[in-house]
């Protein structure tokens, strides 16, 4: 006998654990499971509400006190590159893009090994194994790319991105790059490229994962022209990432039940007819 997946999506919230953005603070995600013929307008849908996709699962941050971990995207046309973004474009204009189907390899792994020891030697991934590696590359139910940059002089692997493609965009899932070259500013130029891919194929954004004001770690984001993040139900354009007072206080987020209720779900019925 088949058993069908559920009509509507099930939402649960992970244990409370050390939040990697921000001292002193515990961090709480809201999930579901991203699964079924309907996986693809779930990912569509979910994501312009400001999830994220880890394999076969979308999450977004709901803490009980805070409100600092905001979803950010790109608006492709109200982008314009600063002199110093295009100065990594030139420094980095003799890479080769090389899209190819999500299937993980020991060129790749390699890379992120080298990649992690050198910027996250103490994240949440530094114990990834090779087998979890291709996990997260390859157990994706949807359409998902990834794209590699190759140094054509040398045939070396430079970067690398496992690329969602969106209805609305393309979500930046995870890259890694080399370490080796600081100064060509590798991770900028993937962010950079990849804006010209969804304007090439006529998509309006770019995701970006999360932005964390404040955080050395995501200030990075806030550089590129055009960003938008998530707050209060719907995007915004980002105008002054330097004064921006993120909200951490015991009624920054809403009830579970609240938030769960406010989700807008695409029409999974029709898939099971």
């Amino acid at each position: 006998m088949r058993h069908s997946l559920p009509l509507t999506p099930q939402f649960y919230v992970t244990a409370p654990q050390p939040c990697p953005y921000l001292e002193d603070r515990m961090e709480r995600k809201l999930f579901t499971a991203l699964q079924g013929d309907s996986a693809t307008e779930l990912n569509d849908s979910l994501s312009a509400q400001g999830f994220r996709r880890s394999q076969n699962v979308l999450y977004r941050p709901s803490c009980a006190d805070c409100a600092s971990c905001l979803s950010a995207r790109i608006d492709v046309n109200a982008f314009t590159p600063s002199k110093g973004q295009k100065r990594t474009l030139k420094r980095n204009s003799h890479l080769v893009r090389r899209a190819t189907s999500p299937w993980a390899t020991e060129e790749q792994y390699a890379l992120f090994r080298r990649y992690l020891d050198s910027r996250h030697a103490d994240g949440g991934m530094a114990d990834m194994d090779i087998f979890e590696f291709a996990a997260m590359i390859e157990e994706t139910p949807i359409r998902s790319r990834v794209i590699e940059y190759i140094d054509p002089e040398t045939d070396a692997l430079m970067g690398v991105c496992l690329t969602d493609v969106l209805a609305d965009g393309v979500s930046m899932v995870y890259s890694f790059y080399s370490p080796d070259l600081p100064r060509n500013g590798l991770g900028n130029f993937i962010i950079l490229d990849h804006i010209e891919i969804a304007r090439a194929a006529g998509l309006p954004y770019v995701y970006l994962g999360y932005w964390v004001p404040g955080s050395p770690k995501m200030g990075y984001k806030a550089k590129f022209s055009g960003l938008e993040i998530y707050l209060g139900g719907q995007w915004q354009k980002l105008r002054d990432p330097d004064s921006f007072e993120p909200e951490q206080h015991p009624l920054s987020n809403d009830p579970i039940a609240e938030q769960v209720a406010n989700i807008a779900l695409p029409d999974m019925a029709r898939h099971r007819r």
